[in-house]
């Protein structure tokens, strides 16, 4: 998953590659590839994580299992809980 996003482009695709980042972006690498569908209620400091997610479905990201994420943005935080 991390070899197909744009964001990451410091990462090489060599074994033994090392990259730093930061815990919303390893949160949201594992959430995309794992999940079939995500409701998302930006608010700081966890923004980027939603951000990211949208990006990547957007751009057509495929998950661990060769699916295109499904993410809808919800309007309030009651709205993002009631979703699950």
């Amino acid at each position: 998953l991390v070899f197909q996003c744009h964001d990451v482009d410091i990462i090489k695709q060599n074994s033994g590659s090392n990259a730093c980042i930061d815990g919303c972006q390893a949160a949201a690498h594992v959430a995309y590839a794992l999940s079939d569908i995500a409701f998302i209620y930006p608010i700081t400091p966890s923004s980027p994580m939603g951000e990211m997610v949208d990006e990547w479905a957007a751009q057509g990201l495929i998950n661990c299992f060769g699916q295109k994420l499904s993410v809808t943005e919800m309007q309030s935080e009651a709205g993002a809980a009631g979703a699950l």
